[in-house]
């Protein structure tokens, strides 16, 4: 059942369909990676259908997604999209943990990526610089944090 739901919600993604990969996680799930660190599933999902929803005003064209190697609690993923901040090309690869409840909905999600890397493509010349830096990690932090409270607010 939770390689189903880890199959379910990637092919969701692949679509850009936040409804569909909400509905994968259940009321009380955690979500973390480099950039977030959300719970329950109305933050979670606010937080995909931001993100659908930023992918999709670039273009289909911009988006891609690889999934490989998927498991009873993990998968690899490669997103290919534009930074809708910079608007430059972006290859992140992700490899991520899931724990499920007894119904298989994702009670624990844990993405994780190169967060240097993703910088360098992202940000361009401050990614270079700063990537490696906590102080970018931190400023990139809360720059999502309050990008995602404003989209949870306009609903």
């Amino acid at each position: 059942m939770s390689r189903a739901t880890i199959e379910r919600f990637y092919a969701a993604f692949a679509r850009l369909d936040a409804d569909t990969m909400q509905a994968c996680y259940a009321p009380d799930a955690a979500f973390d990676d480099e950039v977030f660190s959300l719970r329950g599933r109305e933050q979670i999902g606010g937080m995909w259908r931001m993100l659908c929803s930023a992918t999709q005003a670039t273009g289909r064209a911009h988006w891609a997604l690889d999934v490989s190697d998927i498991t009873e609690r993990s998968a690899h993923w490669d997103a290919h999209y534009l930074f809708s901040a910079t608007g430059r090309t972006v290859l992140n690869r992700i490899d991520a943990e899931f724990e499920f409840d007894a119904q298989g909905r994702i009670t624990r999600h844990r993405d994780r990526f190169d967060f240097a890397s993703w910088a360098r493509q992202a940000l361009g010349l401050p990614g270079w610089l700063l990537g490696w830096t906590p102080f970018l990690r931190h400023k990139v932090r809360a720059q999502a944090a309050r990008q995602l409270q404003r989209f949870l607010q306009r609903g």
